[in-house]
């Protein structure tokens, strides 16, 4: 009987959080924590997919059509938007999806999960294109978020669909470049508190989105992926002031990213420096945007404390895991700061990106 295993990294974003819904670009990368698929065709015409993590079991009929979809079915998304791909079902499988990568924590589980479902089913029944990691990624976004009119961007698809560290430019014109194959100190700490996405993110985004919408009112012209840091004070007047700060974090948070990037392309890059702008990065998140929770602001300030360089909230924010950056002769005192705080903390390494094994 035909098998197929699949593996998929979480990711964690670097710089750029709450930037690519506003099509500005971020810093991601993939790291060494997987959700993994082990499928075995069966003598049905059902997926019979286990998920024991969640203790989780589902049965879908491989003919099934989805002409609608239920909220956040991402395996019914997926299936809708690869059959305009050509990747048409004609045998079942045994499909089990479980891992190591921790849920609700911010390092992108979900994605994770439906790039694994999104890679078997490509590896299974073809496509009418070459399969590519891009394509992959793609996939993947019209699947969780077009398709389900979510608000976030495309950081999280495309960032475990190419893997490395990449510099993904979120606009219209949709770009990416990988900027680094590696960085050595990164640690994850998770907080052990469920993040909250779909609210968050959302308020956040309609925010921004209107404060931006009052200056095109004002100046047709303006485009935010060109507006300076420099520019605020020429801009803020078009702008309610309960709206101001989510334009300048938008401002701020592109600058920031901006000044990673270039010090990213260096053949040394400081990563004293990058963690720095992490920390600038972070107290964005957290007093302008105001997406931390009491137990990540104490696991971030322990982790400073204690000799990392840098350290920043990941993703959308209401709780979820953090990402810090720290000398070798470090690392250990600050996994031990964080796990004091929070839940867990361990180092990472940037991984290659999803694929069959």
């Amino acid at each position: 009987m035909k098998t197929i295993h699949i593996l998929s990294p979480g990711r964690t974003c670097l710089f750029g959080d709450h930037q690519d819904y506003l099509g500005l670009p971020v810093i991601a990368c993939a790291i060494n924590k997987y959700i993994t698929l082990n499928a075995i065709e069966n003598e049905s015409s059902f997926f019979r997919i286990k998920l024991p993590d969640t203790a989780e079991e589902r049965d879908i009929e491989i003919y099934e059509t989805f002409e609608t979809v239920q909220n956040r079915d991402y395996f019914a998304s997926s299936l809708r938007v690869l059959k305009r791909y050509g990747c048409i079902p004609d045998k079942g499988y045994d499909v089990e999806i479980k891992g190591d990568l921790p849920l609700n924590a911010g390092v992108s589980s979900s994605s994770a999960l439906i790039i694994a479902w999104i890679r078997f089913l490509l590896k299974a029944f073809g496509a009418n294109q070459e399969i590519t990691k891009e394509l992959v990624a793609r996939i993947a976004y019209q699947a969780e978020v077009i398709e389900h009119n979510e608000p976030g961007g495309l950081m999280d698809q495309y960032s475990i669909g190419l893997g490395g560290v990449l510099f993904i430019d979120t606009s219209q014109k949709m770009s990416y470049k990988t900027i680094q194959n590696d960085i050595e100190g990164l640690i994850v700490g998770e907080s052990g508190v469920k993040k909250e996405t779909i609210g968050t993110l959302g308020d956040r985004k309609e925010k921004a989105l209107k404060a931006i919408e009052y200056i095109t009112h004002k100046k047709p012209g303006f485009d935010i992926k060109l507006a300076m840091l420099e520019e605020y004070e020429k801009y803020e007047k078009y702008v309610p002031l309960d709206l101001r700060p989510y334009f300048f974090a938008a401002l701020k948070n592109h600058n920031i990213t901006l000044k990673a990037m270039d010090e990213f392309k260096k053949t040394n890059p400081d990563i004293k420096y990058i963690g720095d702008l992490m920390n600038q990065h972070h107290l964005v998140l957290k007093d302008i945007l105001k997406i931390t929770v009491p137990v990540i602001d104490k696991m971030v300030a322990s982790a400073i404390k204690a000799g990392a360089y840098g350290v920043k909230i990941v993703g959308s924010g209401g709780g979820g895991s953090i990402i810090a950056i720290a000398p070798k002769d470090k690392e250990q005192d600050v996994i031990d700061a964080i796990k004091r705080e929070g839940k867990a903390a361990y180092i990472v390494k940037v991984d290659s990106g999803a694929r069959v094994v």
